[in-house]
């Protein structure tokens, strides 16, 4: 059976001799206890310059015959596939001050987002940490390892909660204009933006961090004690149900999450 993890192992061995990198962490569904056969290994690497892209080809074709380098989709990143698994492996290159300004912007001075608040807090938090030349990304889990912020999760709860329903323009209000014009690629849009906040706020309300936007209503049965009435299948509703029967859906989960906040 081929050792995937060894072979990430080797990996940053690789890649630590490249002297801009500062620290790598293993991190994503494989820290998470989310994985499954179709997950990827999410490798991130820190350092407050980009090692240059020949050198990081040189690493990717060593363990890869199909890759692509230096993909700026999302953030600068190299993805490919182990050549003996076909393990997916997809790689970020960050610079340090933007988890440090993240961590401070939300973990210590308590501001919220619209959706995916604590999406950063919970990566750090949960990576396990191959290399960290000078101890920084261990500083940075230090920093996140402390209690709940109780102004930060009522700061999350306000902020999401009157935004999918009672703010003027709300997402709610988009929703049913959507609907209204028929316009089913808005209709997608607005249901995605309303479930961000509307996931923010239940764990916010229970003090647990937001793990991104994967596997969400099985991670929040198992983690989240407090739920809304009619959770599992008004979240299916509002996902992939019929277009007419979503804002009746979204109505229900706006009212049902307001009772338990």
């Amino acid at each position: 059976m081929i050792n995937n993890y060894n072979i990430l192992l080797n990996m940053v061995n690789d890649y630590k001799s490249l002297k801009e990198i500062e620290a790598i962490g293993l991190g994503g569904s494989s820290t998470a206890n989310t994985a499954d056969n179709k997950s990827d290994y999410d490798i991130y690497i820190y350092g407050k310059s980009e090692p240059p892209v020949e050198a990081r080809r040189q690493i990717a074709e060593k363990y890869a015959d199909k890759l692509e380098i230096d993909n700026h989709n999302f953030e600068t990143g190299d993805v490919f596939c182990l050549r003996d698994s076909g393990k997916p492996i997809d790689i970020m290159y960050r610079h340090p001050d933007f988890i440090e300004n993240n961590i401070k912007w939300v973990w210590e001075e308590h501001n919220a987002s619209l959706g995916y608040t604590t999406c950063f807090i919970d990566n750090i938090k949960k990576t396990e940490i191959f290399y960290d030349k000078n101890g920084w990304l261990k500083k940075m889990q230090e920093r996140v390892d402390t209690p709940y912020p109780e102004k930060l999760a009522e700061n999350i709860i306000k902020k999401n909660f009157n935004y999918l329903k009672d703010a003027m323009f709300s997402f709610y209000d988009q929703l049913v204009s959507a609907v209204e014009r028929d316009d089913f690629v808005s209709v997608n849009h607005r249901c995605a933006a309303f479930l961000a906040s509307y996931f923010d706020a239940v764990f916010a309300k229970n003090r647990i961090l937001n793990p991104g936007e994967k596997k969400l209503v099985p991670f929040a049965l198992k983690n989240c004690k407090i739920l809304p009435e009619g959770f599992e299948s008004d979240v299916k509703t509002l996902s992939v149900g019929e277009v007419p029967k979503r804002v009746p859906a979204a109505a229900r989960m706006v009212e049902n999450l307001r009772k338990i906040l």
